[in-house]
């Protein structure tokens, strides 16, 4: 008898696909400039129900209330398991200069200077599914 492995995604309520976002530290920023999707990497904090992004863009990419979306997973790629969220909602730059400066000091950056962008997305939209396989028995 052999026995495979099929591949399921699993749908997980809001709250669990909040709580893997929280628990995680690095995504992906995705946005639209010039009619194309840009997908950069990015990190985060969710600090006070707020998820705060500093992603290697320029905030003039990113106009104010842009609609965003913001995606995270843990992976692994051998077994095919893990898990995966998308945030969505509308973004404004963090501009108030503590706020940034505490940002800055809690999130690693790939960039600096004007390629350097801290966002506050507010999450209208949060989705999330876990990736497993389950078994199945057959015959030879």
């Amino acid at each position: 008898m052999t026995v495979s492995a099929e591949r399921r995604m699993i749908e997980v309520s809001g709250t669990e696909a909040l709580w893997l976002l929280e628990g995680s530290a690095q995504g992906r920023l995705v946005f639209v400039q010039r009619d194309l999707a840009v997908v950069r990497p990015a990190v985060h904090v969710m600090e006070y129900g707020r998820l705060v992004v500093r992603a290697p863009v320029q905030a003039a990419a990113v106009p104010g209330r842009a609609r965003l979306t913001y995606q995270v997973d843990e992976i692994l790629g051998a077994a095919g398991t893990g898990w995966t969220v998308s945030a969505h909602g509308p973004a404004d730059v963090v501009s108030d200069p503590d706020e940034a400066a505490h940002y800055r000091r809690t999130l690693p950056g790939w960039a600096h200077g004007p390629h350097d962008t801290l966002l506050r997305l507010h999450v209208h939209h949060v989705s999330g599914f876990r990736l497993a396989r389950t078994a199945t028995g057959g015959g030879r």
